[in-house]
């Protein structure tokens, strides 16, 4: 018997078209760049995880989590979202200038993780040619205060559309600095160990996505790395080409990929329910009418 649990957002939902573009996955890279700006956020990391020894697993969970988030079961979600809760429950971090310990899912940490998450999101796949309006863009954001619930925060306290988003980042700015930490993430984003028969394609592939990561970042995010500014249009013009060389690759292709949440949610909820750009356009009216 099918299970046509939609989920926490289902198929009419702006993420349910947006995470499936391929571009996810340059977004997420500029994201972890972004997110190791925080000081605090970025400790919790190397103090708490084996991010050094382990950083591909870690990558390549967050992945699964996002997509179990966006195309699991109501179940799945919450049961996901409930497992690393507990483990970031347990977990403290020292400051070392100060000594202070605090929380890693003390809710200033867990917000800025959000926000430079969908940010990154939001930002790479509207500049690489994803078809998305202001209103789409808005109403993304506030679909995403359900995954900022799941990781434990009041929605109520999350940005709600593009403009409080942008609010926050400004609001958040003087908190940021690029400490030893951050530049250790920088560094293994350039060269990730992998094994020596996959070298070649770090030296291409990999490297050439990390840097077009890098480059996305806003300018304020070049000038704490200690790195010139590039310019945004050259970078939005690749952006483009990248975005339109990754979507030529059939999409029943891509989704095939490991862990393939896509396809397992089609198959749950049946044909006419597989994301789409061009399911924007259609839905628009009824996503700019719900409450989030």
């Amino acid at each position: 018997m099918r299970d046509e649990d939609p989920g926490l957002f289902g198929p009419d939902s702006v993420t349910w078209q947006l995470h499936s573009d391929p571009m996810m996955w340059i977004a997420g890279v500029r994201a972890l760049y972004l997110q190791a700006l925080h000081p605090r956020a970025v400790r919790g990391v190397f103090q708490n995880s084996d991010f050094r020894k382990d950083a591909w697993g870690r990558l390549l969970r967050t992945a699964d989590f996002v997509g179990t988030i966006t195309y699991g079961t109501t179940l799945e979600a919450e049961r996901a979202a409930a497992k690393v809760r507990a483990i970031h429950r347990r977990l403290t971090t020292t400051d070392p200038g100060t000594g202070e310990r605090f929380p890693v899912d003390a809710p200033e940490l867990l917000l800025w993780v959000h926000c430079a998450e969908i940010d990154s999101y939001l930002d790479v796949a509207r500049r690489s040619g994803f078809p998305l309006t202001d209103a789409q863009a808005d109403v993304y954001v506030g679909e995403q205060r359900t995954a900022a619930r799941l990781m434990g925060l009041d929605p109520a306290g999350v940005p709600g559309d593009t403009a409080e988003l942008a609010a926050y980042s400004e609001k958040v700015r003087p908190e940021l600095a690029a400490t030893n930490e951050a530049f250790e993430v920088f560094a293994f984003l350039q060269a990730p160990p992998v094994p020596r028969a996959a070298l070649p394609a770090r030296a291409t592939v990999w490297r050439g996505a990390t840097a077009l990561a890098y480059a996305a970042l806003p300018p304020f995010a070049h000038e704490l790395y200690g790195r010139p500014v590039p310019s945004v249009p050259a970078v939005t013009r690749r952006l483009r080409a990248t975005g339109r060389g990754l979507r030529a690759v059939p999409a029943f292709l891509r989704w095939q990929l490991p862990p393939g949440h896509i396809v397992k949610a089609v198959g749950r909820l049946g044909p006419g329910t597989h994301p789409s750009a061009y399911r924007l356009r259609k839905q628009e009216k009824t996503w700019l009418a719900r409450p989030y």
